[in-house]
C-alpha cells in the first residue's frame, strides 16, 4: 500500500478509575508499533485514575516526547463528556478511537488512511472487530458489521453499524453533528444518527483490524434492570433524533429486556453464538 499519503492523524482514548495497567500498556505498544503512526495521542483523564496507569502514562510520554497530549479532569464526567473534550482538542482533521482494553492490529491505522485518501469524500471508516478473552490468539467471537454507506444507514436503525472502537473519522464532520454528547450506554450510537443525518459518508473495512478484550464480567454487566433502564433512556434519545421509527424503538426496547434480564452465563452465549458471529 505505499501510494498512502501519510496524512497525519490523532488518536484518541478515554481512561477512568477502572482501568487495567497492563491492558492500558497492550494498547498503547499497538498504537506505536502500527505501520504508520499518529503524530498525536489525546489521553482524556476522566477523573482520578491509578498509580500504574498515571506512570505508565509518564513514561510513554517521556519516550515519545510530544506525541502524547494528556486532559485531566478532577471527576468523572462520563464518556461522552471526554470523548467530546477530546474531539475538541485534536489538533488533525483525521481523529482515530481507541478503547485502553483493546488493541490494534499493527496496519489498522494505515489501512484506514488508505480509504481516506482513496475517497475524499469519506468521513468515517471502521472495520470488523475481533473478540478475545484472555489473550489476543484466543478469538471467540466476531462482531460483524456492513461495509457499504447505504447498507450501514440501514443496519443503524436496530444495530451499530460502525464498531465504535475500530473508526477512524473527519473531525470536522464530528463537530458540524454536535461532537459527542451524553447518551447513555450509547454516546457513539446517538453520535452517527446525527452524523448520518447530517449527511456524513461511511463504510467498514471487512477485515478485523482491532481486537477487542471481552470477559464475563462484561456480560454480567450488560444485564439486570438497571443496565435496561439504562439502555432504554438512551435509546429514547436516539429515537427522539427521528432517525428510527417507532417500531425500531419498540423492537430493541423488546430484543435488549428479554436479553437483560437472562443469566449472564446464557446471555454471554447469545452475544457469542447470535449477536456476534
Amino acid at each position: 500500500m505505499s501510494e498512502v499519503t501519510h496524512a497525519p492523524f490523532s488518536v484518541l482514548m478515554s481512561v477512568y478509575v477502572n482501568e487495567n495497567e497492563e491492558y492500558f500498556r497492550q494498547c498503547m505498544e499497538s498504537i506505536l508499533q502500527q505501520t504508520i503512526c499518529p503524530n498525536e495521542i489525546l489521553i482524556i483523564k476522566d477523573g482520578p485514575v491509578k498509580p500504574g496507569i498515571d506512570q505508565a502514562i509518564e513514561e510513554y510520554s517521556k519516550e515519545n516526547l510530544g506525541l502524547i497530549k494528556v486532559i485531566a479532569f478532577e471527576t468523572n464526567h462520563g464518556l461522552g463528556f471526554a470523548l467530546n473534550k477530546g474531539v475538541e482538542a485534536a489538533a488533525n482533521e483525521l481523529i482515530a478511537r481507541m478503547d485502553t482494553d483493546d488493541v490494534s492490529r499493527r496496519d489498522r491505522f494505515e489501512k484506514q488512511l488508505y480509504e481516506f485518501e482513496r475517497n475524499p469524500q469519506l468521513d468515517i471508516c471502521g472495520s470488523q472487530i475481533d473478540e478475545f478473552e484472555n489473550n489476543v490468539e484466543n478469538i471467540v467471537a466476531r462482531r460483524h458489521v456492513p461495509t457499504t454507506d447505504a447498507a450501514i444507514k440501514k443496519y443503524q436503525k436496530r444495530r451499530d453499524g460502525l464498531n465504535h472502537v475500530s473508526v477512524m473519522f473527519k473531525r470536522s464532520v464530528v463537530l458540524r453533528a454536535g461532537n459527542y454528547q451524553s447518551c447513555p450506554l450509547m454516546e457513539d450510537t446517538y453520535l452517527w444518527v446525527r452524523m448520518f443525518m447530517a449527511g456524513a459518508t461511511c463504510m467498514n473495512i471487512d477485515e478485523a483490524l482491532v481486537y477487542v478484550r471481552i470477559g464475563q464480567g462484561m456480560y454480567e454487566r450488560r444485564g439486570g434492570w438497571k443496565y435496561f433502564k439504562l439502555y432504554k433512556e438512551g435509546r429514547k434519545k436516539v429515537y427522539q433524533t427521528g432517525y428510527i421509527g417507532k417500531k425500531d424503538y419498540y423492537v430493541t426496547l423488546i430484543v435488549q429486556l428479554i436479553v437483560a434480564l437472562l443469566p449472564a452465563k446464557i446471555r454471554g452465549s447469545i452475544f457469542k453464538k447470535v449477536l456476534h458471529r
